[in-house]
């Protein structure tokens, strides 16, 4: 019996033949100086048929962790043996990228700006420009983030426990933390979601640094996904032994300063603290302590700040809850994260 030849993949001016990849440009605008700014995207169309599935990072355009995993993932990717269609997009907020900036030149957040309009603001456009050309082709989504504002996180997904299919992929993920999650309006978690596509938000290390465990721990999760919907064989995926079963959180507060100073923290990324134990502590300049740090809850530390000076509450540490008691989680530095 021949075998039946999958047809290209259209997107954006381009066809991808099956069992090839290819990169294109979509055209975002236009500079002053009249040179064209593009989205860069990249397509692997397998042989054989399988799910679409999308995964972008820098959103937010000082967040390089992602972009990063989005490189490693590729490279390991065969479109003769993939099954399915990976629709990769490893810069999304090129503008802020380039300048080292979270936003977009007018201070506005793309990931408050979705579903976006062909004739609203920048951010607007380029959201409607990634909903039409990306996630209206896809199934499953994931997006790769970083800590903001001088944080950095454990290695952890954030989405929606209560969707069983969203539940299994974030489960395959295997992340060390997996938190239950509201949406946000204006973010492309919620749009995708409205246009019936399962999206995983996967958060890592901290802005403008490539922390290597972060980039470690998302490739081996997107690979995990991937293998779970069947698009790669799972021996693809490097794992030496199963992953360790995420920790279910539903959920997480920032303990927050209730003092100015110079802050040293104790709390590792990954550690269990009960409530009332001592995080670290505030001094002033002469190296005299002015207030100590304590956790206001059992949890599990998934983001702290790097500040070195803080004042009176701002948010220093992150806590989230397990749904269950939990084996300790092993610290971000780890090799494991």
């Amino acid at each position: 019996m021949a075998r039946v030849v999958r047809p290209s993949f259209e997107i954006g001016p381009v066809r991808v033949r099956p069992g090839r990849h290819q990169s294109l440009s979509l055209p975002i605008t236009r500079l002053v100086t009249g040179a064209e700014v593009d989205l860069p995207v990249r397509v692997v169309h397998g042989r054989d048929d399988g799910p679409t599935v999308w995964v972008d990072a820098a959103i937010h355009g000082d967040e390089a962790v992602g972009v990063e995993v989005v490189r490693q993932v590729l490279a390991d990717l065969d479109p003769k043996t993939f099954r399915g269609t990976l629709i990769a997009v490893p810069i999304v907020n090129v503008l802020g990228f380039m300048a080292g900036s979270r936003y977009l030149p007018d201070r506005r957040d793309l990931n408050r700006s979705f579903p976006g309009s062909a004739r609203g603001s920048l951010a607007g456009r380029i959201a409607h420009l990634f909903m039409r050309e990306v996630v209206d082709k896809c199934e499953v989504g994931i997006d790769l983030h970083t800590g903001s504002d001088r944080r950095t996180n454990l290695p952890q997904i954030r989405t929606d426990l209560d969707d069983p299919r969203t539940r299994e992929l974030a489960a395959a993920f295997a992340a060390p933390v997996t938190l239950h999650a509201r949406l946000r309006d204006g973010s492309l978690r919620h749009a995708a979601r409205e246009r019936g596509a399962k999206v995983l938000l996967y958060e890592a290390g901290e802005a403008w640094r490539m922390d290597p465990w972060a980039v470690d721990a998302g490739v081996r999760g997107v690979k995990r996904v991937l293998a779970a919907l069947d698009m790669i064989d799972p021996d693809q995926v490097g794992d030496d032994a199963p992953p360790t079963p995420s920790v279910e959180c539903r959920r997480s507060g920032w303990v927050r300063a209730r003092g100015t100073g110079m802050l040293h923290l104790e709390a590792d990324l990954g550690r269990h603290v009960v409530r009332g134990e001592r995080l670290g502590g505030l001094f002033d300049g002469f190296g005299k302590r002015v207030r100590l740090v304590h956790a206001d809850r059992d949890g599990i530390v998934v983001g702290r700040t790097e500040a070195p000076l803080v004042t009176s509450g701002d948010a220093v540490v992150h806590l989230a809850e397990p749904v269950e008691p939990a084996e300790p989680v092993e610290p971000a530095t780890a090799t494991g994260a």
